[in-house]
């Protein structure tokens, strides 16, 4: 059975590691200092920041440049939605086949993201279990703690609120007078202040760091992708609004600082791997060598392609399956006729024509 015992001992080692250097540096004081805060533990936690990020950087880069391969694909893959529009299935297999002779991963653009969620929900059970009522000697032991490390986490404070402390936490959970002497309404509401004042960070960051990301790379083409960067957009910051009040404030900040490193280092690398520029004339997707005969014939072909799937002027509207299917059928029959009539020769007792340069033989006069 899957558990991620583990994984809460690894954060909670490299937590503890990070609060024991820093007790080195600033002093093992448990009263909290400047600000009301205990700085060895905020510390401890933005530098637990720090270091996955520096684990994860390897990945962020291969996110990149995952997504600029995607960026590459656009025009053919607007193509494949305009030839296959309205056979979701066919487009669907014929998309996957271009993603895998492409080698591009649409995936590879999420995996950051659900790395860093098993961190997060280790850190929350972590941090929401240093509750002074709820647990034993022997609780306060686990993931690798001791009991005077978990003392401390309990009289850890930011701007005098608990890192264990929710925005749902009442003055009745804050009674615990052997750990924490402000079990008044003025602590609770200041509880309540930094909580949410944090979560409102939390939003607006996380908003802030995927539309950064969207903008740089692009909305993507697949309908699916681009549903996919919508809900990533706008559904996760509204989520965090109804969930926010839920997280320690420990936890809340972890998330914080997460955003505002993550926006630092998007800039760096977007900056390093800026995004393509992509070619939507009719040239585009062209190999051969400007000026030859065959780039002449790919290019005359292309826009014979563009013009036989455009509509009509006043042209009804039709069903757009049946619409690619006949201007598909078109093409092929207008192709056929000019090689038959290639093949055909010209009449007998007909004057020979003269051939233009790099050009085919005109037909036979009328």
């Amino acid at each position: 059975m899957f558990t991620f015992h583990p994984l809460y001992i690894g954060i909670s080692w490299v937590l503890l590691r990070w609060h024991d250097l820093w007790d080195l540096i600033l002093g093992a004081d448990p009263v909290p200092g400047a600000l009301n805060t205990s700085w060895q533990w905020i510390l401890a936690i933005v530098f637990l920041v720090v270091t996955i990020r520096i684990v994860l950087f390897p990945l962020f880069v291969k996110q990149i440049k995952s997504q600029r391969a995607m960026q590459r694909l656009q025009p053919k893959m607007k193509e494949l939605q305009q030839r296959y529009k309205g056979d979701r299935e066919t487009l669907q297999k014929e998309m996957m086949e271009l993603y895998r002779t492409e080698k591009a991963n649409p995936l590879m653009g999420c995996l950051p993201m659900l790395l860093q969620a098993p961190v997060f929900i280790a850190l929350l059970w972590v941090l929401r279990r240093i509750d002074p009522d709820k647990y034993s000697n022997y609780a306060k032991t686990l993931y690798t703690w001791t009991e005077a490390q978990w003392d401390s986490a309990i009289n850890a404070k930011l701007f005098g609120a608990p890192i264990w402390a929710t925005f749902l936490t009442t003055q009745k959970d804050l009674k615990c007078s052997e750990h924490y002497d402000s079990c008044t309404t003025a602590a609770t509401l200041n509880v309540q202040l930094v909580s949410g004042i944090l979560i409102a960070l939390m939003i607006v960051t996380t908003y802030l760091t995927t539309r950064q990301m969207i903008l740089k790379t692009g909305w993507n083409a697949d309908p699916q992708q681009r549903m996919i960067q919508k809900l990533m957009l706008y559904g996760i910051p509204v989520m965090l609004l109804f969930s926010g009040g839920i997280f320690p404030i420990g936890v809340v900040l972890y998330w914080v600082v997460n955003n505002a490193f993550s926006l630092g280092q998007q800039i760096w690398v977007l900056r390093k791997y800026p995004p393509p520029k992509t070619d939507t004339s009719p040239k585009a997707d062209i190999k051969a060598k400007p000026g030859s005969k065959k780039y002449e014939e790919q290019l005359r072909e292309k826009r014979d392609r563009a013009k036989a799937m455009a509509p009509k002027v006043g042209a009804k509207p039709k069903d757009p399956k049946k619409a690619t299917s006949n201007a598909a059928e078109e093409l092929k029959r207008k192709q056929e006729q000019a090689k038959a009539k290639a093949a055909q020769g010209p009449r007998p007792g007909a004057k020979p024509t003269k051939r233009k340069k790099g050009g085919a033989t005109r037909g036979a006069n009328k």
